[in-house]
This record gives C-alpha cells, structure tokens and sequence, in this order.
C-alpha cells in the first residue's frame, strides 16, 4: 500500500470498465466542463470527459487524498479515485440521480452507489422490482446492469463531508445538463435520490431543454412533478420527476426509509409510460 504522502495516480484505462483513453480530454476548469459536455460527440464520449475531470482544485485533492489514505476496511483495494461517469441503459426509460459518489463507496468502486450500506439497500430495491439484474453491486466490472435505468449524480467527484460547494455543484452541472439531455429521447421517469438530488437536478432539466414548473414542487417521498420534455425528444407524454428519500444510512437505521417505501417509488417508475 502507498503511502499516505505518495502521490496518487488514477487507474487508467486498465481498470475495467473505464471509460476513458489516454486521448480523453481533460477538463481544468468551470469553463472547459461546459466546453467538452457541449462539444461531446454521444454518451460514450460524454462518460469518458467526466470521468476524467479535475476542474475543482478541492474535490481533485480530496478524492485522491482518500484513494491514497484509504480505510483500513479497504487497505489493500486499489481505488478509482476519480470522478464518476453515469452508468447503466444508454437508451433508459429511467433516470436515477444522486448527489455525489461516496468516498469510500464510488469513489473506491469506481461506480456510483456501489460498494457502500445506500447502494446495498438501492440496487436491492432495484433488483426486486426488475430494474437491476443482481440484488447487490461490489464494484465496477462485478457484472451488475440496469435494465431500462442509468444512473448519474449532480457532482461526480467524493466531497468532504458529502458536502459540495455552491461553485462546485455549478462546475459540475454541464455534465449533467448534458447527459440529460443525450437520453431525453427514451426516458419517461427521472427519480431524485434525496432532496439535494431534487434541488441539484432542477437547472441541468432546465438547461436540457426541459420546460420546468413554477414554483418548483417541493421534495418528498414520493413527491410528483410533471415536466415538458424537451423538443428534441421523440416523445411528446409529460415526463415524470419523483422524489425519494435517500436510502442513507441514517435513514434507513432510523426507518424513516423503508425496503416497501423504495419499492414504492421504483415500481411507480418502472410503470410510467
């Protein structure tokens, strides 16, 4: 295991499932996110760009910092270290998003909800209403897959303290706006993990082309909202936007979230047309 004062270097390509090359433009800043989500050529492309940003100095020091450190649970995995693409259907019906990666969860899977308490608790709702193939996710490359959902995050990168910054959440958002943007044409339902998900995902609709209601509805289980997809879109139906509390594990030790309450949320998803 390196140590604590070595410096971190990022798996590569060689790490399975990355998306990313050698060749993969590197964003360095607020204005170079914007430039490369926009300039994006499809998904794939997309995915390798944002995985490969290191546009806020705070977040690059702090995922690398604990990639190195590591927790002694985790002392002998090599971590991804890295921010954390979308993943899942390229063509989903629904979209699943999240605040930021885990430090030790994505931030060591290389995977978004995987490899920590909230995902064992997700990806097993997932599982049981049909939405994922296997009721656990360890790691990218374990052989999980979403059917007909992705998933993505309104900050890619681990913050301290899971608490990004007002600037840094805005640096991000052009990953995805974009992303958004790209599977508008199939997606039907869009799932909010948590009202930081909610609030964060309310501009990246907006700059998407989605025609958003004011006021904005305020988030809760199972809160509604009915939104205008985009023109680009081939489907003209109002997309639905559902609130669901994070299966943290706050809530869940607490039982403030339920195994029947994010069933509930994921079956209304899945039935959506």
């Amino acid at each position: 295991m390196p140590s604590a004062n070595a410096p971190f270097v990022p798996p590569g390509s060689g790490w399975p499932e990355d998306p990313a090359v050698p060749a993969t433009p590197v964003a360095r800043g607020a204005g170079e996110v914007a430039e490369l989500a926009a300039k994006a050529p499809g998904l794939d492309e997309l995915c390798a760009r944002q995985s490969v940003c290191r546009a806020c100095d705070r977040l690059v020091e702090w995922r690398e910092k604990v990639a190195v450190q590591r927790r002694r649970a985790f002392a002998g995995e090599e971590y991804w270290g890295r921010p954390i693409a979308g993943w899942g259907d390229p063509e989903p019906r629904i979209l699943i998003v999240g605040l930021a990666p885990a430090a030790h969860g994505g931030n060591r899977t290389g995977r978004i909800f995987t490899g920590d308490r909230s995902g064992d608790w997700l990806f097993a709702s997932l599982h049981r209403v049909g939405l994922a193939a296997r009721p656990t996710s360890v790691r990218a490359g374990d052989g999980q897959r979403l059917i007909g959902a992705r998933m993505a995050a309104t900050v890619r990168c681990a913050p301290p303290d899971n608490k990004p910054t007002p600037l840094e959440r805005t640096a991000c958002l052009p990953w995805l706006a974009r992303e958004v943007e790209m599977v508008a044409p199939s997606v039907g339902c869009i799932v909010c993990l948590g009202g930081f998900a909610w609030q964060g995902v309310w501009p990246a609709l907006k700059q998407a082309g989605y025609e958003v209601p004011r006021p904005r509805p305020r988030f809760g289980h199972g809160a509604e909202a009915e939104l205008a997809p985009p023109p680009s879109a081939a489907r003209r139906d109002p997309v639905l936007l559902l609130g669901c509390y994070h299966p943290s594990q706050q809530n869940t030790f607490t039982g403030r979230v339920t195994e029947d309450m994010l069933d509930s949320v994921f079956i209304r998803a899945r039935d959506h047309r």
